[in-house]
């Protein structure tokens, strides 16, 4: 039996993603439970285990690529499948230098649900080639950090909506923090990435292919 966690803020995700690992056709056997933001997943760990936990970059409050990393330091063999509406390119590389075992996209078919499953419950990643590629080019150029990179997971989820022209009342109110918090994330993405405005951020992200 396959132990899941499945930790994402929209209950009719939840479900539907819970149908999808019961009625595969592969006869994995898996016990699903569910979880409806970061914490929550911190908290069902404090007391048991899972095989395996599919965890949502975008979530209220701590974003899932935070909750990743305090995942990986309490609970180091804890295989975690990241999900999300955005493309590969833009926050996979990200979560496996983070520890993720795989990257999936909200959007992708049952099936390929169920293979990456199996390829982690397998001891493999499950990460599209280009996602490897992008990390063998970091790796060979790590001298040549881009700035985006000097940013924390919130920083960074924070850089990717100002640059997609969200105000920060917005931005503030869709992470569930206050306006004050957003304000202080958006000088230190400006001071670390050495820029003076929003505009800055929006060529930037522009030019590196942060966002579509």
């Amino acid at each position: 039996m396959i132990k899941v966690l499945i930790a994402d803020d929209h209950p009719a995700f939840r479900t539907g993603l819970k149908s999808v690992l019961a009625d595969n056709n592969e006869g994995l056997l898996i016990d699903v439970e569910e979880a409806k933001n970061g914490q929550e997943v911190l908290n069902r760990l404090t007391a048991r285990t899972y095989d395996l936990i599919f965890l949502d970059v975008a979530m209220p409050g701590r974003n899932g690529l935070e909750i990743l990393e305090d995942i990986k330091k309490n609970r180091p063999k804890t295989n975690v499948l990241m999900m999300s509406m955005y493309s590969e390119e833009q926050y996979a590389v990200r979560a496996m230098k983070a520890g993720a075992a795989g990257y999936l996209t909200k959007d992708g078919e049952p099936d390929d649900i169920i293979t990456a499953v199996k390829n982690v419950m397998a001891g493999r990643k499950h990460f599209s080639a280009s996602v490897f590629e992008q990390l063998v080019f970091e790796l060979e150029n790590s001298g040549e950090k881009k700035m985006h990179e000097k940013l924390s997971a919130r920083e960074y989820q924070v850089m990717r909506m100002i640059a997609a022209g969200k105000k920060l009342t917005h931005i503030a109110e869709e992470l569930s923090v206050s306006l004050s918090t957003a304000s202080t994330h958006r000088l230190r993405i400006l001071k670390k990435m050495n820029m003076d405005s929003n505009a800055d951020i929006i060529k930037y992200a522009l030019k590196e292919g942060l966002i579509e």
